[in-house]
């Protein structure tokens, strides 16, 4: 057959998984193999398409596509050879196969491959349509396979799924297989990101958000912005406690193998912070010039005051003001500086003395360290809460066997659902009254410091430092009065103890006790 007359033939290449293009050759292979089969047949290869990570049961598939539009484009002028290296190339599912087959006939192909001979005849669509069917159970009994070993690695205390953020895949001595470990540092951002949102750091998704957009390690997508459904899937995620639910499995708050970022105690606060009372969401127009908007109240009427910029004759001033019309202090602002520098006095009063911070740290050390010897007896009480919860679950599952109700047996399972995890943090807390106490110093460096001197983080650059400022030292929003200045401050316990001992007589409790001596 002269080059003139021989026919035109395409080639068409499918591997279902990107796992395959990067670590082996099917899609090389397979056009090899075509093009041989080409060769010997005296055809010419005009052109191949190739579906990279595309499964066999799929039908729109854009390199498919692609050629379909190719032979179309060419019917008029010749029938175009369509080459595959196996039937399974084409389609792993019955009715794939069929369609696409109909396709390529209707767009005036010819399917050919080294691996079968297609015909029209009844014998050889039998034939074709048996292996296509073969094709398809193979595909099918993969996927339960899969599955299967799948759910029996969940059943031994490992997930199988793609990697949460803040963990990923290594392999560990003794154990068999890749399992979930801490990917650090990221693992400790994640970590404080969950226990400052239940501790109340963070309010908000939007709060989360912010924080995270300005860590350089946390993976930001290629629109430069983190989704909030991300971050209300990392709030809602067990697995950073340790435990794992999968709900298509019925697989609820399994106990996992790896180590979790956070405790069972945090992620249930941080549950019901999320479906708990409705918080307000975070102001869109908080910035850096106005930190103390929202937090301070007019002394009036109560409510919030709020911040603008007024323009003058030749530039801009801030004021914080009153937004309430029915309030006679409506609209009457004060300068941000004389509002900002009042709070800063009101923060420097609240430093401690040296000596009475030493003080209050000798105290702490003190309790910290008599906390060993109190957890015999917390373990003790613990394991009877255990019980006692192991009876009412009894009961309720008995309640379970007699009753017909589909509403009260729902009901019975919601509440047995509960104590399971009322089970787990008492689990988790008899665990911890077991484990050696870390250090004093490694353990409450950071708070210490902040009781220090709570006006140095006020000074940071960040906006989310500010904020936290005014929640952990003030426990309400601070009474403002144009003129006069901040009323009293409600603070937070730590600040009022502190307070309370400055300027009294106190001296460290000795070993013998708080109660006096009996004689």
């Amino acid at each position: 057959m002269t080059k003139s007359r021989a026919m035109k033939a395409v080639i068409y290449c499918r591997v279902s998984s990107q796992k395959q293009v990067q670590k082996g050759d099917g899609l090389g292979s397979q056009e090899t193999r075509c093009r041989d089969f080409a060769k010997l047949k005296g055809y010419e290869v005009v052109d191949v398409f190739k579906d990279e990570g595309v499964y066999g049961s799929m039908i729109d598939r854009p390199a498919m596509q692609d050629m379909l539009a190719f032979l179309k484009d060419n019917k008029r002028h010749q029938t175009h050879i369509v080459l595959i290296d196996d039937i399974s190339r084409l389609a792993r599912s019955l009715d794939a196969h069929i369609h696409l087959r109909t396709a390529i006939n209707e767009a005036g192909g010819k399917l050919e491959s080294p691996s079968i001979e297609f015909g029209e005849d009844s014998d050889s669509i039998l034939v074709e349509n048996l292996l296509a069917s073969v094709s398809q159970h193979q595909r099918q009994k993969n996927a339960e396979q899969t599955k299967n070993r799948m759910f029996a690695r969940v059943m031994n205390g490992y997930w199988p799924f793609y990697p949460p953020t803040g963990y990923k895949y290594a392999s560990v001595k003794g154990e068999n297989g890749r399992v979930l470990v801490r990917d650090e540092p990221l693992a400790s951002v994640i970590a404080e990101t969950l226990e400052g949102y239940a501790a109340g750091r963070f309010e908000t998704h939007t709060e989360i958000k912010r924080y995270l957009q300005d860590h350089t390690i946390f993976p930001i997508p290629k629109s430069g912005e983190i989704h909030i459904q991300r971050i209300d899937n990392m709030l809602n995620q067990p697995l950073y406690a340790g435990y794992m639910t999968i709900e298509k499995w019925d697989i609820r708050l399994r106990p996992a193998k790896h180590e979790p970022l956070i405790s069972f105690e945090t992620y249930q606060e941080i549950q019901e912070r999320l479906h708990g009372k409705a918080k307000a969401p975070a102001k869109a127009n908080l910035s850096d010039d106005f930190p103390l908007r929202g937090f301070i109240t007019c002394n009036c009427c109560g409510e919030p005051m709020t911040g603008c910029w007024s323009k003058g004759r030749n530039q801009k001033y801030p004021y914080y003001y009153c937004y309430n019309k029915d309030c006679t202090e409506f609209r009457k602002s004060v300068r941000k500086e004389k509002v900002e520098a009042e709070f800063e006095e009101l923060l420097l009063e609240l430093k401690p003395s040296q000596e009475l911070f030493f003080t209050a740290m000798d105290m702490f050390r003190d309790l910290w360290a008599g906390q060993k010897d109190r957890n015999k007896g917390d373990v003790i009480i613990l394991k009877q809460e255990l019980s006692k919860i192991d009876d009412r679950v009894e009961q309720f599952l008995d309640r379970i066997v007699d009753t017909e109700s589909p509403k009260v047996i729902s009901a019975y399972e919601q509440k047995i659902e509960k104590l399971e995890q009322q089970k787990i943090v008492i689990q988790e807390k008899i665990q911890n009254c077991g484990r050696p106490l870390t250090a004093f110093d490694e353990t409450f460096r950071t708070a210490m410091d902040f009781l220090a001197n709570p006006h140095r983080l006020w000074t940071s650059d960040k906006l989310e430092d500010r904020r936290l400022v005014l929640r952990l030292v003030f426990s309400e929003k601070l009474p403002y009065q144009r003129n006069e200045g901040f009323r009293t401050a409600r603070t937070a316990l730590p600040v009022t103890v502190l307070q309370q001992l400055k300027g009294g007589d106190y001296e460290m409790a000795r070993p013998r006790g708080f109660e006096p001596l009996t004689f």
